[in-house]
């Protein structure tokens, strides 16, 4: 559809190159696809949470502030209310960290960001959208993150906000420790954000990077642990750092089902998100089993996927999938060593068993 001329004009350029995220349309028997999780909650867990979410009055607008829910956040991580920013999922945080920190550096034409590639496109498609720069640094031969590749990049950059998922999406693992923590060391002058999106699948977090660095914040969510539909994540940072980036959060911006339903499960349902998580990481070794018993390579996961590698094209074995009932995530459009990788979310055992039996007949 051509743009009308008028709006050629005010459009911002960097729309050009991005496009919308449409997800794959249609019904597929088995999606593992995005990352969510299994229905795994109990009956009576989800009649509770669902009675919670029922707002007192329809009519009203939601707690503005957040009240309730920052403070089960902030008891979640050990943290204090004013240090965490809530939003609408993840993907709204990072909007909200890229408008505040916007300004170009003195001789810059435009603000920047700093990241890894492959990782979360929403760091880059964020920035992008706002007129800032995005380098990407590709990660090592083993996935992790290349350390003086990142000190060049942000030496050069000299980025307003350094992007790390840790563990990392697509590739499943948490970063290295002593990496992460030179990564940082060479940005001492930017933000570091370190997304924790998959943390509870994860053998230890990176919380404690908080109090040690005070340029380092994290971002963390209830999506990956059964709770999508309520699009709720938040930041972990110096409340200094909260205080500007709330100045930029959009009056009113979780609705009041979201905020009670989050501030139940984060009160009242610890048990049943943790067994849960449980379930699934117990589900990824198997199922990372059943695929390397099949061929594939499969690189060592902490999130609620895993990273695979295929004889075929990516796109080949994406297709049949497909055809056989079975959705995945391919990542061979982007060409290079992506060109025969998949990426498998965690489902339910039957799921995951009708995975390994399609799967062998087409990676």
């Amino acid at each position: 559809m051509p743009t009308p001329d008028f709006l050629s004009a005010l459009l911002r350029p960097e729309l050009a190159e991005l496009h919308a995220y449409t997800p794959v349309a249609g019904h597929f028997p088995v999606r593992l696809d995005a990352n969510e999780s299994p229905p795994l909650l109990s009956a009576e867990a989800r009649t509770a949470l669902a009675r919670a979410a029922v707002p007192e009055d329809w009519g009203r607008y939601p707690d503005a502030r957040l009240v309730e829910l920052r403070e089960a956040i902030a008891a979640r991580c050990g943290v204090e209310p004013d240090e965490v920013l809530a939003g609408v999922g993840s993907d709204e945080v990072i909007s909200i960290l890229l408008t505040a920190l916007s300004r170009p550096r003195p001789g810059a034409d435009a603000a920047s960001i700093v990241t890894t590639s492959p990782t979360f496109v929403m760091y880059k498609l964020s920035a992008r959208a706002r007129g800032m720069r995005a380098v990407e640094v590709p990660l090592d031969a083993g996935w992790d993150l290349d350390v003086a590749g990142l000190a060049r990049a942000v030496e050069f950059a000299r980025p307003s906000v350094v992007f790390i998922a840790s563990p990392n999406n697509p590739t499943g693992a948490l970063a290295s420790a002593d990496r992460l923590e030179a990564v940082i060391a060479a940005a001492s002058d930017a933000l570091v954000i370190v997304d924790e999106a998959y943390i509870d699948f994860a053998p230890r977090d990176q919380l404690a990077l908080v109090r040690k660095h005070p340029n380092v914040a994290v971002l963390r969510t209830l999506s990956k642990i059964g709770l999508a539909s309520l699009r709720v994540g938040w930041l972990v940072g110096d409340r200094a750092l909260v205080a500007e980036l709330d100045k930029v959060r959009q009056p009113y911006n979780l609705p009041v089902p979201s905020q009670r339903a989050a501030t139940f499960a984060l009160r009242e349902l610890g048990g049943e998100l943790r067994r849960a998580a449980a379930f699934i990481t117990e589900e990824r070794e198997r199922l990372a089993r059943g695929l390397t018993e099949l061929g594939l390579s499969v690189a060592p996961s902490h999130a609620n996927f895993l990273w695979v590698g295929t004889r075929r094209p990516a796109g080949e074995v994406f297709e049949a999938l497909a055809a056989r009932g079975v959705l995945v995530r391919s990542f061979h459009a982007a060409g290079g060593r992506l060109a025969h990788r998949l990426r498998i979310t965690v489902g339910l055992r039957e799921e995951n068993d009708r995975l390994l039996a399609e799967i062998a007949a087409c990676a």
